[in-house]
């Protein structure tokens, strides 16, 4: 594992699902419209080919011409009330040649990485370059949750639930289709979408569900996102203490949700057990490091190596200990009028462990989708040692999409976004090259 991404990621201060897993009943919701917008038949229909879209300035500048708009997101029709009112608007950018330099049109969608706000990073890195070395043009989409989509309340890129995350992809994935409807619209084509670590994640997710050939190139990513919140030094930026105590204060977390819960990699032989064997020996190093992680990003009231619960859920969890004061929970939206404290148990820490990754499979591993149409349109770039997104205990994509091609560059994921672009670019053009041979010569 790369040594610089370990280090980049103690630098930061940075929390993710400060205020935890979210409403019980939205996370039941978006489970529910995960089984419609994973099947291409089925969500396909939730778009149609002339959904409304506005162009809010036309320029024309040196090298390129630049156009910005913005839409409704297709998700407020179909989950109202779960995205924050900021976020509703969706808003892009594209990058046009000011003259087309053939008969095809090529576009590229880009979506966001993590802390990537705004236009600017992805405009300059990506869409300049890319249009001048292979006249690919670009539409860059701002993420739900960013830049002027980005809630009041929210602090820089952290989201505040775990749902949040969830109802971030559902979005891009119905914003994706807006998008690639009006490009055909625009006599535009062929069409590819790119992203870097979670974006290439959610350009995964979105291409899935696009009814024709698409190039697909996924930088730093892979087929779940379990593995970057519970085995990546991501795991290390999450409350874990906040998380347990919610999930032991609410039966529906284990009683219900749980039981909606499908993971491809529930066949997978001792799965479970050995994603928490591997968390507590590999990152952090073990339970008690854990522990004093995770005090750095509680407040202290939180308390560190105790969870609150309720009279309920105590009857699972063996303790001598004496009740406690009533303790309210603002997350879960209740006062738990008879609790108790009790220390934590390593196997109680597992059980919470495997409910994230439980729900990230839930809603993110790619073995949930459909199949893109064509998966020898695929180019995945990743990092051999890569410490933020783990690929050994998970489905590979070229095992739930065989025809994709993988290429691996001699980097951690810090590394490769700092010094690799060119790899990225370099792929995106050797996958609109394959679409242009198979179905536009």
């Amino acid at each position: 594992m790369s040594r610089l991404d370990q280090l980049y990621r103690r630098l930061l201060l940075t929390k993710y699902f400060t205020k935890g897993w979210g409403n019980p009943d939205n996370l039941k919701r978006l489970f529910e419209f995960r089984k419609i917008i994973s099947r291409r038949d089925t969500c396909q229909h939730l778009v149609s080919p002339d959904y409304p879209l506005h162009i809010d300035r036309d320029e024309t500048q040196k090298d390129c011409r630049i156009l910005e708009g913005h839409f409704v997101s297709p998700f407020t029709k179909y989950l109202p009330g779960i995205m924050p009112k900021e976020t509703e608007i969706a808003r892009f950018q594209v990058i046009l040649p000011k003259v087309w330099p053939g008969k095809l049109k090529p576009v590229c969608l880009h979506l966001a990485g993590t802390g990537d706000h705004y236009f600017w990073r992805r405009r300059t890195l990506m869409a300049r370059p890319l249009l001048k070395e292979a006249g690919i043009a670009s539409i860059i989409l701002e993420n739900p949750y960013y830049g002027v989509r980005k809630p009041k309340q929210q602090l820089r890129s952290s989201l505040h639930n775990v749902s949040d995350l969830f109802v971030m992809g559902g979005a891009l994935v119905l914003e994706s289709l807006v998008l690639f409807h009006w490009c055909e619209r625009q006599g535009y084509g062929p069409l590819g979408i790119t992203g870097i670590s979670m974006g290439g994640h959610m350009a995964s997710l979105a291409a899935t569900n696009w009814s024709k050939p698409i190039a697909l190139v996924p930088c730093l990513s892979w087929s779940t996102a379990s593995v970057v919140f519970t085995q990546g030094v991501m795991s290390g930026a999450i409350p874990w203490k906040l998380l347990q105590q919610q999930y032991f204060s609410d039966n529906s977390y284990e009683d219900e949700l749980s039981k909606l819960i499908q993971s491809p990699e529930k066949n997978r032989v001792n799965a479970a057990f050995q994603l928490g064997q591997n968390f507590s020996r590999n990152y952090p190093s073990s339970v008690i490091k854990m522990e004093e992680l995770q005090s750095q990003f509680l407040k202290p009231e939180e308390g560190v190596g105790r969870l609150h619960v309720t009279a309920a859920a105590a009857g699972r969890i063996q303790s001598q200990s004496p009740p406690a004061a009533s303790f309210h929970s603002t997350s879960v939206g209740r006062v738990l009028s008879s609790t108790v404290t009790v220390p934590l148990r390593e196997d109680q820490q597992r059980e919470v462990l495997d409910f994230m990754r439980g729900i990230m499979d839930e809603c993110t591993h790619l073995g949930n989708f459909s199949v893109p149409v064509d998966p020898g349109l695929v180019i995945i770039v990743v990092g051999k040692s890569d410490a933020y997104v783990p690929r050994d205990s998970v489905l590979s994509l070229t095992e739930l999409w065989p025809g994709a091609e993988v290429r691996y560059i001699d980097s951690g994921h810090i590394s490769a976004f700092l010094f690799k672009q060119s790899e990225f670019r370099k792929a995106i053009i050797d996958a609109f090259q394959k679409q242009t041979m198979r179905y536009y010569s």
